[in-house]
């Protein structure tokens, strides 16, 4: 079983869809943010099922696409799977705080 790391940046990007869905509906934000934990819940077993991003092309740098969102990790080792951010599909990825890692 692989551990699933979240770092700062993906709770942050986590809070912020949150917040964002609530100034319409609270309930829905919920449920949002319940959909992105069940998601990536599948990496414990299976690390390697996202596809590696485009943007980055690294092997170890894969994503999830779950409607308008990328969730994209990084594959650490065969043991840990760190989950880096929560990216809008309507924003370019350039912009994102993990590419001025």
């Amino acid at each position: 079983m692989v551990e699933v790391n979240f770092t700062d940046q993906s709770l942050a990007d986590i809070e912020n869809i949150a917040k964002f869905i609530a100034s319409n509906s609270e309930k829905y934000a919920k449920i949002q943010v319940q959909r992105f934990f069940e998601r990536i819940e599948i990496l414990e077993t299976t690390p390697m099922l996202g596809r590696i991003v485009p943007e980055i092309n690294d092997k170890t740098i894969r994503e999830l696409v779950m409607g308008n969102y990328r969730i994209i990790y990084k594959i650490v080792s065969e043991l840990r799977v760190d989950i880096l951010t929560i990216h809008s599909s309507y924003m370019l990825l350039s912009n994102s705080p993990i590419l001025k890692k």
